[in-house]
């Protein structure tokens, strides 16, 4: 099989409403226009797959389960509304604090490549062509390390604070803003029409 292009979405601040620490599924709370780009970006042929830390889950905050139960409430609103992820990804690991396996100082935990590379080794995906979104450098900064060159920084959630501090950053590494997912949905599909 030949690997494929994929859009990488960071969960908290750019698809959901940046909460904290999310732990019951009730509170789960999409951002404006969130399901109408991913209703978008479904109409392409490429994977989408959403990259979340999750050191909750070493803190004692939630477990697996409810994080699994917030992913299904997630995937069913998605669909509904003509989206669709085709998987989720989460580090659950914190290095200093929680029990172990949890307290660790893990690959996966962004800005580390490690969920980018389970993906692509999981999926058969080309990080070399593919799209990332995410509200904070660490984000981008996983995805960049992976290999992955389309980089965008939504100014949702802490989107806005990123872009004041770590401006030259940001430009370091080629990353790209964007007002919402919306709106990076536009470019990709604008990219995408270009090929």
């Amino acid at each position: 099989m030949i690997p494929r292009p994929a859009i990488f979405l960071d969960r908290d601040g750019t698809i959901l409403d940046e909460l904290g620490y999310l732990a019951d599924p009730e509170a789960a709370r999409f951002l404006p226009a969130a399901l109408e780009a991913l209703a978008r970006l479904a109409s392409t042929s490429l994977p989408i797959v959403v990259l979340t830390n999750q050191s909750g889950i070493a803190r004692g905050i939630l477990d697996e389960t409810i994080l699994r139960e917030i992913h299904a409430r997630m995937e069913r609103e998605i669909l509904e509304t003509g989206g669709r992820v085709d998987a989720f990804y989460h580090c659950p690991h914190h290095p200093e604090i929680g029990p172990e396996p949890y307290r660790a100082d893990c690959d996966c935990r962004k800005p580390r490549p490690g969920m980018y590379l389970r993906a692509a080794n999981d999926m058969g995906l080309d990080l070399a062509r593919s799209f990332a979104v995410g509200d904070t450098l660490r984000d981008l900064e996983a995805a960049r390390r992976a290999g992955v060159p389309h980089l965008l920084l939504v100014l949702t959630g802490k989107g806005a604070s990123t872009l004041e501090t770590s401006r030259a950053e940001l430009a370091r590494i080629g990353a790209r803003c964007a007002p919402d997912l919306d709106a990076a949905a536009d470019i990709i599909l604008g990219e995408l029409a270009g090929d």
